[in-house]
């Protein structure tokens, strides 16, 4: 051992700690500058396509073939979210990141082609099943790198930093769209948006080729994150069993997992792209992503906060999104009464809320709401995650189970938005699988959430160490 590194042992177990470095370096290769790198990836390429998805129907006006898209979308990224843990701890990190990034583009541009082309419909549907396999892979890998790079005490805060950067990109996306058809008198957006979305998330795609090598971070409080050992595919295999068998808690974690994305067809086709016309839309949309970063800021607060213990923060975080959930679905209730699948024809965009008509502000401010419930709820499953492991094998997979259990559910429901089921029964079901993950989510936090993480909560990390061994 050299002069700057000595044993030491504390809750988590025995580790080395390591001198950062100092200088130009030491502020690169800082996991918290890693993890706005990261962030700004997240930033390109999935900001970017909420943005898109924010506007509802994609910006299109009839919402069919974007509802199909996002139906054959989450149906593959259900199969690569659940093995993309395996693929990332083979390949790595960095590679899984940049073979992620690459779907994003494709998707946005058949949008443009379904723009000049009409007929393209099946293109859109095809990228959509593309970025599916992609975001399984990019997602997994920055489940892995956000929740591992943090020391325990620091969790919450990179949670927010990520999230912030990463809804940045939907803020940018939706400033564009705002900007460029807030003249506008159609009710889809111009190509001139989608061009501006194709070239900012190709750029996207470049930054994983400048991430530092996992195994050479080294944390704040001078520790290093558990890299897997170069290991066989049967190995990550077998992980994959080993993380339910070691933390079948997490499965009490799934009903959160499944309405994570679920309440996004009703918020953007059937609340957004139903009743506004598209300069509302772009408006609604800024807005909606600029309160996610409000929302992920507020809830590290919460989630960081050193005066409360770690389960005291894990029950509060709880109490609040069950408050914000009735807050704003009692709200949203006296809306959806008022309309339909038939009140707001496709052509008949007269009839649609523009900015200045009465009843507008409201129904605005209700969806900045729902813009801090989903930051807020996407936090609070990262901190869970990440309250239960630091191993960053562990860890991404469980963001695999977390993106696989979420896929699933939004490629059923948007996949009833485009066979027509009616908006009430959506919204219904919305609030029901909210309050449902909540209620599985309670005796988790009792049983597995503890003040510190504990050395058996490692087991990912011992099995691939005795895997290399072999």
């Amino acid at each position: 051992m050299s002069d700057n590194e000595k044993a030491f042992s504390s809750d988590e177990g025995h580790q080395e700690i390591h001198e950062r470095p100092k200088g130009l370096w030491g502020w690169y290769s800082h996991p918290l500058t890693q993890t706005c790198m990261v962030g700004f990836v997240c930033f390109m390429c999935p900001g970017l396509f909420n943005a898109l998805n924010g506007l509802g129907a994609g910006g299109q006006v009839d919402g069919t073939t974007n509802a199909n898209a996002n139906a054959a979308l989450y149906s593959t990224f259900a199969v690569f979210g659940f093995f993309g843990g395996s693929i990332n701890n083979k390949l790595g990190s960095k590679v899984t990141l940049l073979l992620g990034s690459l779907g994003y583009c494709l998707y946005i541009g058949s949008y443009l082609a379904m723009n000049i082309h009409p007929n393209a419909g099946g293109f859109v549907v095809a990228a959509g099943a593309i970025l599916g396999i992609c975001a399984g892979l990019l997602w997994s890998a920055q489940g892995s790198l956000m929740l591992s790079y943090p020391t325990e005490s620091q969790k919450g805060t990179y949670i927010a930093v990520f999230w912030s950067i990463f809804n940045l990109g939907a803020v940018l996306g939706a400033a564009i769209s705002l900007g460029q058809n807030f003249n506008s008198t159609g009710n889809s957006v111009s190509n001139n948006t989608y061009i501006a979305f194709v070239a900012v998330t190709g750029l996207g795609t470049l930054i994983p080729m400048f991430l530092v090598n996992p195994k050479n971070i080294i944390r704040s409080d001078g520790t290093k994150p558990t890299i897997p050992v170069d290991p066989t595919w049967k190995v990550q295999i077998y992980g994959l069993w080993v993380a339910l068998r070691t933390d079948p808690a997490i499965i009490l974690l799934f009903p959160m997992f499944f309405s994570s994305n679920w309440f996004y067809t009703w918020q953007f086709n059937e609340y957004n792209g139903a009743i506004f016309n598209i300069r509302a839309r772009s408006l609604n949309n800024f807005v909606y992503w600029t309160a996610q970063i409000v929302g992920s800021v507020c809830m590290s607060f919460l989630l960081d906060r050193k005066s409360l213990s770690r389960r005291t923060r894990a029950f509060a975080s709880w109490a609040l999104l069950l408050i914000l959930i009735f807050v704003t679905h009692i709200w949203a209730y006296f809306y959806q009464k008022q309309y339909d699948r038939n009140t707001y024809p496709k052509d008949r965009d007269d009839l649609r809320f523009d900015i200045d008509d009465s009843g507008y502000g409201g129904r605005a401010v209700l969806y900045v709401f729902f813009g801090i419930l989903d930051a807020a709820w996407q936090t609070t499953i990262y901190w869970l995650m990440g309250a239960m492991s630091n191993d960053p094998a562990k860890l991404a997979y469980f963001s695999g189970f977390y993106k696989c259990i979420q896929s699933a559910g939004a490629a059923g429901v948007w996949r009833a938005d485009a066979v027509g089921i009616p908006y009430m029964n959506v919204f219904i079901s919305t609030w029901v699988l909210l309050v449902a993950g909540l209620a599985f989510a309670l005796p988790m936090i009792h049983s597995r959430v503890k003040n510190h993480t504990e050395p058996e909560d490692e087991a990912i990390a011992r099995l691939e160490s005795e895997a290399a061994k072999s």
